[in-house]
């Protein structure tokens, strides 16, 4: 069994060449929001959900990205409401967000 029942990864990555990103579209502020919920929720730490930050997850062009462990899922979002989408649907209730998918 894993440490953590969810990993979530948010990309964070910023090219600075002009090219398309993960941190182009606040991807940073996301994954600060998605550790913050999951805190309020009661569903953040050891068992339950680790949110961290990744380097460039290399797929930029469908970006922004997050992936979720051990399910290997993989998610584009556009604002809040898409990550209070995967919290609650893929993270709380083992549901992956069929419209998010990538």
């Amino acid at each position: 069994m894993s440490y953590y029942k969810h990993h979530i990864f948010f990309c964070t990555n910023l090219r600075e060449d002009g090219t398309a990103c993960c941190q182009k579209f606040n991807a940073q502020a996301m994954r600060d929001y998605a550790k913050q919920r999951t805190k309020e929720l009661g569903i953040a730490g050891p068992g339950q959900v680790r949110v961290n930050t990744a380097g460039c997850l290399d797929r930029c062009a469908e970006g922004p990205v997050v992936v979720v462990y051990p399910d290997e899922t993989w998610y584009t979002y556009v604002d809040q409401e898409d990550i209070d989408e995967i919290i609650e649907e893929h993270l709380l209730n083992d549901r992956p967000v069929e419209r998010l998918k990538i």
